[in-house]
């Protein structure tokens, strides 16, 4: 399996940047690689979504892990392969909030997938990351 992440710290509560993590329909103002985004249901495992990525195809997803202002993972199935984007929150010692994203492929198929998605998914980790922890420090004011 080959994985890669980002973290940022904030001084945002885990309740605040949860809050954006489940507004689904404006995942674009924090991950510019992204057009739209919509879930179709709960915020809850099962849950299913779609993306449209500012470059590529318009893709499907599933909720496939979701723990209340701590964590979430959703699913992309491919041919042979699938793509795993985890997101986590941990509270440090100084009351600080850790946002951590990572993207996982997984599969036969997983290599060729890596070379056309994932590389360029996981560059975009580090400002989506960034963007978010300023949003969410912003709903403090």
């Amino acid at each position: 399996m080959w994985s890669r992440e980002a973290s940022a710290w904030t001084s945002a509560t885990p309740e605040q940047v949860w809050a954006r993590w489940t507004d689904v329909g404006h995942w674009s103002t924090w991950d510019a690689s992204l057009r739209a985004s919509a879930l179709r249901g709960p915020f809850a495992v099962g849950s299913r979504g779609d993306l449209q990525p500012t470059s590529g195809p318009r893709a499907s997803f599933i909720l496939t892990d979701v723990v209340p202002h701590r964590a979430f993972s959703n699913r992309m199935r491919l041919p042979l392969a699938t793509i795993d984007f985890v997101h986590a929150l941990d509270l440090g010692a100084d009351g600080r909030t850790r946002i951590t994203h990572r993207i996982e492929i997984d599969g036969p198929l997983g290599a060729l997938f890596v070379r056309l998605i994932g590389r360029g998914a996981a560059d975009t980790l580090p400002a989506a990351v960034a963007a978010l922890a300023h949003q969410a420090e912003e709903s403090r004011r």
